[in-house]
């Protein structure tokens, strides 16, 4: 059994269904991410597994009780359960004394109140910050301290709402760091909510997709965004190229499809006759000057239509008869010297594409 178990959720909002239908199994000691564009919902469901909101309808099984209608239940599982926010909210008063807030609801003696508040801060790297305010602290700083006061009360729980969503690279890069360690070091559960693909798919044993509040797709980190069920979930995931086609024909499980301005092959278990998207993800295409001679199924003639630097990458639109994205090196785009209506060779195999059924 689930340590936490979502069943046929709904949550209605001035008339207006937030969640529809959430089902979801969550195993103990792992990280679940939900992952989705702002305004899918992931606030919302979170909140309903930390029981701050009821579901309109379904049911909440919390490490084997159903939670969902019996008050005591929920209470019993609320003291589990932390929830670190978006925009953490701290306490006009020390670092320190933020953190041992919550310890002095549950009844530990001061030397117990004291040690434990020492270690988590000397943990999350804030032992040097203890008797500062909390409210002179950096937006990183401040996420730290609402770590620090969750994992205080030794949660079997932690929720995480978008944890680095308002916070600068470097700071976010830290605040990843920390919720690895933790992860590591305290085998808690985790369910974070993220609108960062990559930041799901670095932390998550599994992912759930939520778009507009409805979870359309379930499954490991690698699975999700190699294989995504959908154009939704395909290009939230980054895949940028999606293009209509046909397959043509058939032979075992290599398909040539037909797409606007030609073919292209691809691995799929689709048949001939079926309506498709073919999806590619722009990393797995290889621009050249000239066709390459090599396994890749896929080479393609075109014309380049833009360039986008971005640090040491390149990312560029090629009129191939379809719009294709390739992301290269800044270095090989300097060497190549493209430039709008270029002529240039994309090239990608036919196991690099990922086939939907349209429906």
């Amino acid at each position: 059994m689930a340590f936490i178990e979502i069943e046929k959720v709904f949550q209605k909002r001035d008339g207006r269904d937030i969640l529809k239908n959430v089902s979801l199994a969550i195993d103990r000691g792992k990280v679940f991410a939900l992952i989705g564009p702002t305004g899918a919902g992931k606030t919302t469901l979170l909140r309903v597994i930390d029981m701050l909101d009821r579901p309109s309808t379904g049911r909440i099984i919390f490490d084997g009780v159903d939670v969902t209608s019996s008050e005591k239940a929920r209470l019993a599982a609320r003291r589990r359960m932390a929830f670190v926010l978006q925009k953490p909210v701290v306490f006009n008063t020390t670092v320190y004394e933020n953190v041992v807030y919550g310890l002095r609801w549950h009844g530990l003696e001061a030397r117990q109140i004291r040690e434990k508040a020492e270690g988590i801060l000397e943990m999350i790297g804030m032992a040097a910050y203890a008797r500062r305010n909390a409210r002179t602290l950096s937006g990183g700083e401040v996420q730290r301290v609402a770590f620090a006061r969750a994992l205080a009360t030794g949660p079997d729980v932690l929720l995480l709402d978008e944890p680095t969503a308002n916070l600068d690279p470097v700071s976010a890069s830290k605040i990843e760091d920390l919720v690895w360690g933790i992860i590591k070091r305290e085998a808690i559960t985790v369910v974070m909510a993220t609108h960062d693909m990559s930041q799901g798919q670095r932390l998550a044993d599994r992912i759930g997709v939520l778009v507009n509040g409805e979870i359309v797709q379930t499954g490991g980190a690698r699975e999700v965004f190699t294989s995504p069920t959908n154009r939704e979930v395909a290009e939230f995931v980054g895949m940028e190229n999606m293009i209509n086609g046909e397959i043509f024909a058939c032979e075992k499980e290599l398909a040539v499809i037909r797409v606007d301005g030609g073919t292209v092959e691809a691995v799929t278990g689709c048949s001939a006759g079926e309506k498709v998207l073919v999806g590619i993800r722009p990393e797995d295409v290889t621009v050249a000057l000239t066709c390459l001679s090599s396994s890749a199924r896929n080479c393609l003639a075109g014309t380049i239509t833009y360039t986008v630097f971005d640090g040491p990458l390149c990312r560029a639109g090629i009129n191939c008869g379809f719009p294709l994205v390739a992301l290269i090196t800044r270095k090989s785009a300097e060497e190549m010297d493209l430039q709008k209506g270029k002529q240039v060779y994309a090239t990608f195999k036919a196991v690099s594409i990922h086939v939907i059924r349209r429906h």
